[in-house]
């Protein structure tokens, strides 16, 4: 049941969707666990006179909802707690108010299955930051890295407020899958076939990020940075242009003054362009979608020796041994060349600047950093490294 105080009598279509109640912080919990929600108006009366035992079956009243709240329709009727999608929900949240600072990651722990102290007085970057560590370090769901905005003083690739969600994530055109087989065939004969796989197994095999007393270990391609150097421009922020090995020219935008430097005046302070890496680019799930697997019954160990069957009954298949090797290392090659294209593409880039030898703090923007290699067979594992980000 939830009363609308805000929403007269008799009221026409549309006025949940300017309630009040739709920007509180603990009404989001409330809204999607719920499975069944009666509205009722200022008096009493049912929201529409809708007589319905549910008001999540009325698909006037959820269209309304949705449009209001940015939850998808069938997100509000058959939400399930987790961290599958966690840079959704935390877009969805990040449109709530509270009236204590702490209470909008306080309201969201169970939106995440998560189960943190409580302690009130803590600051709201702390808190902020507790929540959205124990997502990545429990879910290895580098999505919420995704923002541009002010940096939080728990760590630096962390937002300091959670409206920094609120900006949908970057969103890159993808190719077409002519454009990807016409790609892989030009790599085909340059890169050797031992170079490609090896970065394709490195990357296969490369932990899922580790957050921990405010310390993200970060498995990234890495792009270092040759030129920094300051530009005219009219708005309120800095503008810098930046060079790195290996990537096209870019600009950033940021309310942080920056070295300037170039391969002529080096500094000692070293600067990377990194993307942090993805596992859904081996077309393999994040794991976050593993941790899911687990959730529905099936452990994460049971989903891997399943995948293991499913390679043992694809290797026993009748071929002779030498035509199952060169289809083996074909297929492995192609594999490793498609995952080179999609490297080769636009991607949304960190910059990160070395404060300690080993220690890195992300550089905040006030756009996404759009980056893009200038040749994909150029990668190297020598790009592939786990950064200590503070």
């Amino acid at each position: 049941m939830v009363y609308l105080s805000d929403v007269p009598p008799s009221s026409q279509s549309c006025t949940l969707a300017s309630s009040v109640w739709n920007e509180q912080g603990w009404t989001f919990q409330e809204l999607v666990a719920l499975k069944v929600v009666i509205f009722y108006q200022k008096d009493w009366s049912l929201y529409q006179d809708d007589r319905s035992p549910n008001h999540k079956e009325s698909l006037a009243i959820m269209k309304e909802l949705e449009g209001a709240t940015g939850i998808d329709a069938q997100a509000l009727i058959s939400f399930r707690p987790g961290m599958r999608d966690a840079r959704e929900k935390l877009q969805w949240a990040s449109k709530h108010v509270t009236m204590m600072q702490e209470d909008i990651a306080y309201s969201l722990f169970g939106i995440f299955s998560i189960y943190l102290p409580v302690i009130y007085g803590e600051k709201k970057q702390n808190v902020l930051g507790r929540l959205l560590q124990e997502i990545v370090a429990r879910s290895g769901d580098i999505t919420s890295l995704d923002w541009v905005g002010q940096l939080s003083e728990f760590n630096s690739c962390l937002p300091a407020d959670i409206i920094s969600y609120a900006a949908p994530p970057c969103s890159l055109p993808s190719l077409s899958e002519d454009e990807i087989q016409t790609a892989v065939s030009s790599l085909c004969n340059i890169v050797p076939v031992d170079s490609a796989s090896k970065l394709y197994n490195l990357l296969e095999n490369m932990n899922a990020p580790l957050f921990a007393n405010c310390r993200l270990c970060l498995p990234c391609i890495t792009f270092h940075v040759t030129e920094v150097k300051r530009r005219r421009s009219l708005a309120a922020h800095s503008m810098y242009g930046v060079k790195a090995d290996g990537l096209w020219d870019l600009l950033i935008t940021t309310d942080e003054t920056l070295i300037q430097f170039s391969c002529a005046r080096p500094t000692q302070q070293m600067f990377f362009l990194v993307r942090p890496w993805d596992r859904r680019l081996l077309g393999l799930p994040d794991f976050s979608e593993q941790l899911t697997f687990a959730d529905e019954g099936e452990s994460i160990g049971d989903w891997s020796e399943s995948q293991s069957e499913l390679d043992d009954t694809d290797e026993s298949s009748s071929n002779s041994p030498g035509e199952e090797e060169l289809s083996v290392d074909s297929d492995v090659h192609s594999r490793s060349l498609h995952l080179m294209v999609h490297l080769g593409q636009a991607f949304s880039a960190l910059l990160v600047a070395q404060q300690r030898v080993g220690e890195y703090k992300r550089v905040a923007s006030d756009q996404y950093i759009i980056a893009q290699v200038k040749d994909p067979a150029s990668i190297d594992i020598m790009n592939i490294r786990t950064l200590d980000i503070l």
